[in-house]
């Protein structure tokens, strides 16, 4: 194409024209497949759902069929009647046998009133450990303490430092 050959450069905008409705066309079919393809994964993914839901609803159903409430209830009244059977031997085997078991109130008091004699009779015995005994005590130590205070105001400061960086 020369450089004054408008016949050809209309020819050549003509022709780019076709070839861009033609890309458009192209692009417009692609999104349409493309679409497409996504509302049928979509609907396959929806008919399997229902399936799955299905199943499931039978299946339930089947179960529900198998074990009624009636069935529930007399299993919940066995268990309850074996609880309470269970219960009741434990407290027959709990029962003491011992015919003195029947006295410990008594017992409990004797025991008692023994615990206060013994009691009145240690205070009112002389004690074993004179006054005048000296106690053993640690000696005093010769050498001075060392001054700690410094020490302590110098970590107080820095903790207050490091509280205020904070």
């Amino acid at each position: 194409m020369g450089k004054g050959d408008k016949k050809g450069a209309l020819y050549a905008m003509k022709r780019k024209k076709l070839f861009e409705g033609e890309i458009d066309k192209i692009q417009n079919v692609k999104m349409t497949l493309e679409t497409q393809v996504i509302h049928l994964e979509s609907a396959a993914q929806n008919a399997e759902t229902f399936r799955a839901m299905e199943a499931g609803s039978k299946t339930m159903a089947k179960i529900r069929q198998e074990v009624g409430i009636d069935e529930v209830d007399d299993v919940m009244d066995s268990i309850k009647e074996e609880m309470e059977m269970a219960s009741e031997i434990n407290q027959a085997i709990a029962q003491p046998v011992d015919p003195l078991m029947a006295d410990e109130d008594e017992l409990l008091l004797e025991l008692q009133e023994l615990e206060n004699a013994d009691l009145e009779a240690e205070l009112l015995a002389p004690p074993t450990k004179f006054a005048n005994d000296p106690l053993s005590l640690p000696d005093v130590p010769d050498s001075k303490l060392p001054n700690l205070a410094k020490e302590e105001e110098d970590d107080l400061k820095k903790l207050e430092a490091e509280l205020a960086a904070m």
